[in-house]
C-alpha cells in the first residue's frame, strides 16, 4: 500500500456565490414599502497552506476532488446571504504549485506560507442595493459568480541542506540512521529505501537535515528505476554528498566510475552543478572496502573533491564528516541572500484603457472580452427582461456600444462576450430595447408615483366643490 506520496494531480472547485433577491417590503397600509432584498454570500476560497506536521501527499492522492462551500442567497427585509466557508488544504513544506502545462504557480516553503489555489465567486447584488433616485424599485437581482475551477498538480520537493546520492545498497540509509535519530528501512538488497528520509544533525553549534535520495542508477535521469521520481528531492539542497560502496560485489563497478555515473545522472537533471559536492568513501570496516578506499582516495581528490572513508556500521569518521558539512551548511546559509520584505507595487489602469477588447473574427462575429463585460453577464439573469436591459445600460456606459461601432459591426451582426467555450452570443441591435423600456425607464413602478387613495379621494371632492361652484354663475358679494 502506498504510504508516501509527492506528486498528485488536484481538481478543486471554489464556490459558487449566492444569488441576490429581488424582494419588495410589505406591511399593512403600505404594501409597496421599497425594494429590500439583500445580498447573496461570498463562495469560498480553495487555499492551500503550509503545515509542518504534513509530510506527504498522500491524503490528496486517495481524495484528488475538493470543492469549498457555496455562499447563501440573499433573502428579504434586507438580509444578506452567508459567505460560505474558505477550504483550507494543508501541504508539506516544500510543495511545489503547478498548472497542467507545468508552469509554476506558487512554491510553498515555510510553515503558514499560503496560496489561493480557487478564488470563491462574488455573491449577487439584490435589488435593495441596485436601487438609486432614477431606479426606485428594480424588479430584478443580480446572480451570484460561479467559483473557479482548476485542475493542478502538487509536487513535493524535500527542504534540507544536505542530501546523500548513491547506487542503491551504498549505505546511505545506514549513514543518516547514525548522523541523526531518522529510522529508515535497511537491507541487504537494491532499492530498500522507496521514499526519502529525512534526519536532523546536530554539529557543534549547527544545527542542520540531511536527506536520502534513493533510487538512482544509470539512466535515472530519463526515468529508469526511481531516479526520475526522486530527483526533484535534491533541487533544495545547499550540499550533495556521493556516498561510495567501496565493498560492492558487482565486479563491473568500483567507486570513481559510480561517481561518474551518479554526477552524469545529475548534470542531465540539471540545475545542480553549482552545488558543492564531497565524496564519502563508505563500508571501510571490510578489509577489500578499506583497501579499495586508499587506492581511489588520491584519485578523488585530485578531481578536487574532499573525501571522507566512513563506516556507518563501526562508527568510523562520522564526527568529521558531520562537521565538515555542519560548515558547508553554514557557509551556504550565509551566502544565500537576505529576505527581503516584499514591496507592494502599485499598477495603476493606462489612461486609454478600457478594460475590454472588441475583435472581429470569422463568419462577421465580433468578440468582446474584459473582467466587467464578462462578469456582468455571468450575474444576469437573461429570463428577467428588466435585468437584461440593466446589462445593456451596463454596457453602453462602458463603452461597448461605441467600440463595436468603430470595429465595424452592423446591426444584426453577432457579438460574443466572453471566451470561446463559455460566451453569451447575441444579434447586436444599437441602443438595444429589451421590452421594459416600454414601461418607462429601467427600474422604475409607476405604483409608487401614485397619491395615497385617502389624499387621492380628498383632491377628488375638492374638484367636484369647485367645479359646482362655477356651475352656478359668477357671485359678486359687493354687488
Amino acid at each position: 500500500m502506498t504510504t508516501f506520496v509527492d506528486r498528485v494531480e488536484l481538481h478543486i472547485a471554489a464556490g459558487n456565490g449566492g444569488h441576490g433577491c429581488a424582494s419588495v417590503h410589505r406591511e399593512k397600509f403600505k404594501p409597496l414599502g421599497g425594494p429590500d432584498g439583500g445580498n447573496g454570500g461570498r463562495g469560498g476560497d480553495v487555499i492551500l497552506t503550509v503545515d509542518q506536521s504534513v509530510t506527504t501527499l498522500l491524503d490528496y492522492h486517495h481524495s484528488p476532488h475538493r470543492k469549498a462551500t457555496n455562499g447563501k442567497p440573499g433573502e428579504g427585509g434586507n438580509r444578506a446571504g452567508k459567505d460560505g466557508q474558505d477550504l483550507v488544504l494543508p501541504v508539506p513544506d516544500g510543495t511545489v504549485v503547478l498548472d497542467k502545462a507545468g508552469n509554476v504557480l506558487a512554491d510553498l516553503v515555510g510553515h503558514g506560507t499560503s496560496y489561493v489555489a480557487a478564488q470563491g465567486g462574488r455573491g449577487g447584488l439584490g435589488n435593495a442595493a441596485l436601487a438609486s433616485a432614477r431606479r426606485k424599485a428594480p424588479g430584478f437581482a443580480l446572480l451570484g459568480e460561479p467559483g473557479d475551477l482548476q485542475d493542478i498538480v502538487l509536487e513535493l520537493k524535500t527542504v534540507a541542506d544536505v542530501a546523500l546520492v548513491g547506487y542503491p545498497s551504498a549505505g546511505k540509509s545506514s549513514l543518516i540512521s547514525v548522523l541523526s535519530a531518522a529510522k529508515p528501512k535497511i537491507a541487504d538488497y537494491p532499492f530498500t529505501t522507496l521514499v526519502p528520509n529525512l534526519g536532523v544533525v546536530t554539529a557543534g553549534s549547527t544545527v542542520y537535515t540531511i536527506a536520502d535520495v534513493p533510487g538512482l542508477i544509470p539512466g535515472a535521469s530519463q526515468g529508469r528505476g526511481l531516479g526520475l521520481e526522486f530527483l526533484r528531492h535534491v533541487e533544495r539542497c545547499s550540499v550533495l554528498v556521493h556516498v561510495l560502496d567501496t565493498a560492492t560485489l558487482e565486479s563491473e563497478r568500483d567507486p570513481v566510475s559510480d561517481l561518474d555515473v551518479i554526477e552524469e545522472e545529475l548534470k542531465q537533471y540539471g540545475g545542480l552543478g553549482d552545488r558543492p559536492r564531497i565524496v564519502v568513501l563508505n563500508k571501510i570496516d571490510v578489509p577489500d572496502g578499506k583497501d579499495l578506499a586508499e587506492m581511489v582516495r588520491p584519485d578523488l581528490e585530485a578531481r578536487g573533491y574532499r573525501v571522507f572513508e566512513v563506516s556507518a556500521v563501526a562508527h568510523l569518521g562520522l564526527r568529521e564528516l558531520s562537521f565538515a558539512l555542519g560548515e558547508l551548511v553554514g557557509q551556504a546559509r550565509a551566502a544565500k541572500p537576505r529576505e527581503e520584505a516584499t514591496r507592494i507595487v502599485i499598477r495603476p489602469k493606462a489612461v486609454d484603457d478600457a478594460g475590454f477588447t472588441v475583435t472581429q473574427e470569422d463568419a462577421g462575429l465580433f468578440r468582446v472580452r474584459g473582467e466587467k463585460p464578462e462578469r456582468w453577464v455571468r450575474q444576469t439573469d437573461f429570463n428577467n427582461d428588466e435585468a437584461v436591459g440593466y446589462l445593456a445600460d451596463r454596457l453602453n456606459r462602458l463603452g461597448v456600444e461605441e467600440q463595436l461601432m468603430k470595429a465595424g459591426a452592423r446591426a444584426g451582426d453577432g457579438v460574443a462576450i466572453g471566451p470561446e467555450d463559455n460566451a453569451v452570443v447575441f444579434d447586436w441591435e444599437p441602443s438595444m430595447m429589451s421590452g421594459a423600456e416600454m414601461l418607462g425607464r429601467r427600474g422604475e413602478d409607476h405604483r409608487f408615483e401614485e397619491q395615497r387613495p385617502a389624499v387621492q379621494r380628498r383632491r377628488d371632492r375638492e374638484a367636484e366643490r369647485d367645479e359646482s361652484l362655477g356651475k352656478h354663475g359668477d357671485f359678486d358679494p359687493f354687488a
